[in-house]
């Protein structure tokens, strides 16, 4: 029996540009199934679009039995979208993208080459990313070199979620049970045989993206915190330095006192130090309060996402709200 590769497509408010990515991406998985004897699917979630997206998804999908649409209850993020898609996705194999079409479709023929080779995970880098904003280049750029100074295991500079995965590491990743998902990590965490493929990213094929640079630094620090103890004991580092600085300057008037006195002096002084000592105070609070809620969150164990309707050909409409959806 041929084996069946899955494509999942995370959307939101995507109109602009649906008809384009299908009208791109169908002709390559066409000649995918041509040159690898597979066949293949493509699993759409709708993550509570307020435009007409869902309603176009079900139109396509009743006109392309190949075609899954998940519709989420509301917008459950991004993550939680993508773990939708990998949880409904029947592939051998699995390819996340977007569907902005910044990511080529066609380098999914190289994917499933190295993955006929033996590969079992496959990761698209960036080689250029010139049709991307200087700041939003920059501020990639520095999340990347802090996110693996802080975290193990790194993640490759440039990577996204674009990539080919084996249903070994796809089953892998959904045994990973945490609410807060940051997926490259998920993907780099689980290990397994992995190339790379460089490309060249390219404009976005129609509309505006919804992320903002809020947005982003959120995303940002829900990837650090969630592999990394660093900015924890980062404060206990500061906390010691801080104490060991204190006695020195301690000794030091204790010893100007004895030698040539205590004028009153230095109010100035004292309340620099007294402001940036509440200062650091309140930011390591502030970290730990990062921590406290993620695991607040974890502990109510409520699921990642819940799906509203999943149309899975033009026969078979069927509702779902598996409270138990993970």
């Amino acid at each position: 029996m041929a084996k069946l590769i899955s494509v999942v497509v995370p959307m939101f408010n995507e109109e602009a540009v649906l008809d384009g990515f299908f009208a791109r991406i169908v002709p390559v998985l066409d000649g995918i199934t041509e040159r690898f004897g597979l066949n293949w699917e493509i699993v759409a979630v709708d993550d509570g679009s307020r435009d007409t997206t869902a309603d176009r998804l079900k139109e396509i999908a009743a006109a392309n039995p190949a075609v899954t649409v998940v519709l989420l209850a509301r917008n459950f993020g991004k993550e939680a979208a993508m773990t939708a898609g990998l949880e409904h996705a029947r592939g051998d194999a699995v390819i996340p993208i977007d569907v902005d079409l910044q990511d080529p479709p066609e380098v999914m023929d190289e994917f499933v080459q190295r993955w006929f080779n033996g590969a079992e995970m496959v990761v698209g880098i960036r080689l250029d990313r010139s049709a991307d904003t200087p700041v939003k280049r920059t501020t990639s750029r520095l999340f990347y070199q802090l996110f693996n100074l802080l975290c193990r295991p790194g993640i490759p500079e440039n990577a996204g979620d674009f990539r080919l995965m084996d249903r070994v590491v796809v089953d892998a990743v959904l045994r990973l049970r945490e609410t807060n998902r940051f997926m490259k990590g998920l993907f780099a965490w689980v290990g397994f045989k992995t190339e790379y493929v460089e490309f060249v990213r390219e404009k976005r094929s129609a509309g505006s993206s919804t992320w903002s640079y809020m947005r982003l630094l959120r995303f940002a620090i829900d990837g650090i915190t969630g592999f990394s103890t660093v900015p924890l004991r980062m404060w206990s580092w500061l906390g010691f330095t801080i104490a060991i600085l204190s006695f020195v300057y301690g000794v030091y008037f204790v010893v100007k006192a004895l030698i040539i006195g205590d004028p009153v002096a230095g109010f100035p002084t004292l309340v620099a130090v007294i402001l940036f000592l509440s200062g650091m105070q309140m930011i390591g609070l502030g970290v730990m309060g990062e921590y406290v809620g993620r695991l607040y969150m974890e502990a109510k164990q409520r699921p990642v996402y819940i799906a509203r309707e999943v149309i899975r050909s033009r026969a078979e409409t069927s509702a779902s709200s598996d409270p138990d959806r993970t």
